[in-house]
């Protein structure tokens, strides 16, 4: 799997599983919505340990701009609301950083 197919796909697992519990609390969905939210955690964590990133922090690090974009990819999809050209500039400057943090030469 590319890294940023592994990215996004943890991405989108965080926030299934995240959205499970806003539901239930904000939304007043049935608490059965968190057995699949508590899959989806669980899957994005595993797939965050699956990252080519050497360290922990790193893979964290990168994660958190491909969350972002996710995050927003998320608004408009599931909820609705269409990003703004702010947001989306905020989103390309989080996935250049996390690029620059995950591809950078190191020695």
């Amino acid at each position: 799997m590319t890294s940023f197919l592994l990215y996004a796909t943890a991405a989108i697992a965080e926030i299934g599983g995240c959205f499970a519990v806003w539901a239930v609390l904000r939304l007043g969905r049935s608490p059965l919505w968190l057995a699949p939210g508590m899959l989806s955690l669980a899957l994005f964590a595993t797939l965050l340990a699956l990252s080519p990133a050497e360290q922990a922090g790193r893979a964290f690090a990168v994660y958190g701009g491909v969350y972002i974009a996710a995050s927003l990819f998320w608004l408009w999809a599931v909820e609705g609301m269409r990003p703004d050209r702010f947001d989306l500039i905020g989103a390309a400057v989080c996935l250049a950083g996390a690029a620059i943090i995950l591809w950078a030469p190191r020695g």
